[in-house]
C-alpha cells in the first residue's frame, strides 16, 4: 500500500479547516485515513499548523510521501530541516517547529500595486493643471 501525507478539508463553506492526514494514495481526498497526525487552520493570520511531530517523522520513515501542499507546510514550519538532520544522525533536540506560518508576500504586492496606482493618479492630475 502505497500511502500519503495529504490534507482533509473539513469546516464549513467558505470557512476551510484541514486535517493532515496520512492515507492510500488511491483513495479520495475526504476517504477514510489511517491516521490523523495534524491539523492546519489558513483562515488564523498567520496560519497554524499543530501536528504530532513522533507520528510525522514515523511515516516519514516508512516512505510516506508529502503532497505537494503538506510539503511546502512542512517546509515552512521546519519539519524537512528537523527530519533531514534526524535522518544525518545528527541530534535534533535544540530544532523546535514553528506553529504559526509567516505571511506570504502577497499583502506587499497588493500594497505596492496601490502605491503605483496612486502615484499614476496623482502625476495625471499633476499635467491636467
Amino acid at each position: 500500500m502505497s500511502t500519503k501525507i495529504r490534507l482533509r478539508r473539513m469546516g464549513k463553506k467558505k470557512q476551510p479547516f484541514y486535517r493532515i492526514v496520512v492515507a492510500d494514495s488511491r483513495s479520495a481526498r475526504d476517504a477514510r485515513a489511517v491516521e490523523e497526525i495534524g491539523t492546519y487552520n489558513p483562515l488564523k493570520r498567520p496560519g497554524e499548523v499543530l501536528l504530532k511531530e513522533e507520528r510525522v517523522f514515523d511515516w516519514l520513515n516508512k516512505g510516506a510521501v508529502p503532497s505537494d501542499t503538506v510539503n511546502s507546510l512542512f517546509r515552512r514550519i521546519g519539519v524537512l530541516n528537523k527530519w533531514a538532520l534526524a535522518k544525518a544522525g545528527q541530534d535534533t533536540s535544540g530544532v523546535a517547529l514553528k506553529t504559526m506560518l509567516t505571511e506570504t508576500k502577497k499583502p506587499q504586492a497588493k500594497a505596492r500595486k496601490a502605491a503605483a496606482a496612486k502615484a499614476e493618479a496623482a502625476s495625471s492630475q499633476g499635467s491636467e493643471s
